[in-house]
């Protein structure tokens, strides 16, 4: 499912685009967020699509051995071992996955030499040789060697990054955390899961949902009560040379303390500093953890922090 780091992180995508275009409104570039959304949810399918893939060239390759005009004893008696992966199975028949994969029309038939580079990038890896040495394996070694694929073949791998920023503006930032969702996907698989087995969801609950859309709203509609408030607190800044985007990080921060009742401040805090680490630089990083700080102390003394539930979960007196 989508964590709220990463709608976090859409949400600011949309807002810089949203404050910086003409002619656009907040009914459009809402659309635009969730279909980013949609987006990020497309490649978590997609990517599982791919080490599917990747088994199905090996299974051909062993094909191709066994129909040499004269094969070796290897090709007669190939290592099966990868193409029976009991967790690649599950994959391949999983109806919930099949089922997007072909509404969504995502598929990896026309980049089947990436496909046949990243099987011989995978047939040397130290894990993969171990795997396929081992005398037996279990159900947990299938699925390591799944999880092993996506840690050290398909993260961070240059050709993958870039076929992606090809194929999609949605998917530059997205890789490492849809592998982590994949990630996550696998280990509620089990030995015996059927052809039913549930992935993710797009959003954990409807409270997810309705973030997305209130933190997106609440910024654009009180965009000036935000920039007056960051003024406050920026009294020794000329505001116009503040970064845009430090701006818009300070303002989601702000929607959060204000109207987000059931979001604890120290997590807000936490999430937009880290946020900064990504899209600002190290100087705009403290200024951020400065301003953020200076406010919200400000906030509190002015009984405009109101939190309930888990939003008091860290606050004093809560502890």
């Amino acid at each position: 499912m989508i964590s709220r780091r990463i709608i976090r992180i859409k949400v600011l995508q949309i807002l810089y685009a949203f404050f910086t275009s003409p002619e656009t409104s907040i009914n459009n570039t809402e659309k635009e967020l969730f279909f980013s959304l949609q987006k990020t949810y497309d490649l978590y399918h997609y990517l599982m699509a791919l080490v599917i893939e990747i088994e199905k060239f090996a299974e051909d390759r062993i094909d191709l051995g066994r129909k040499k005009h004269r094969p070796t004893s290897a090709d007669l008696a190939p290592n099966t071992r990868f193409i029976n992966n009991r967790l690649i199975r599950q994959l391949k028949t999983n109806l919930p996955l099949n089922k997007y994969l072909e509404s969504s029309k995502l598929t990896w038939n026309d980049e089947q030499e990436l496909v046949r580079r990243l099987y011989l990038l995978l047939i040397e890896q130290d894990f993969y040789k171990e795997y396929m040495a081992a005398g037996e394996n279990s159900y947990a070694d299938d699925r390591k060697l799944v999880e092993d694929i996506f840690k050290y073949v398909i993260l961070d791998n240059e050709e993958i990054e870039s076929l992606l920023e090809e194929q999609s503006i949605y998917w530059n930032d997205d890789l490492d955390f849809v592998v982590s969702m994949i990630l996550k996907t696998f280990k509620k698989f089990k030995e015996f899961s059927d052809d039913t087995q549930a992935l993710l969801p797009m959003f954990k609950d409807d409270e997810d949902l309705q973030f997305t859309k209130d933190l997106y709203r609440k910024v654009v509609l009180n965009h000036s009560e935000n920039v007056d408030m960051i003024k406050q607190h920026t009294l020794n800044w000329d505001i116009e040379r503040i970064a845009f985007i430090d701006n818009l990080i300070l303002e989601l921060a702000l929607c959060e303390f204000l109207y987000f009742p059931s979001i604890p401040t120290k997590v807000t805090m936490n999430e937009y500093i880290e946020l900064s680490k990504y899209y600002s630089t190290e100087k705009s990083r403290n200024f951020i953890n400065g301003i953020l700080d200076k406010t919200l102390k400000d906030l509190k003394k002015e009984n405009k922090i109101l939190k309930a539930g888990r939003g008091l979960i860290g606050e004093e007196g809560n502890e």
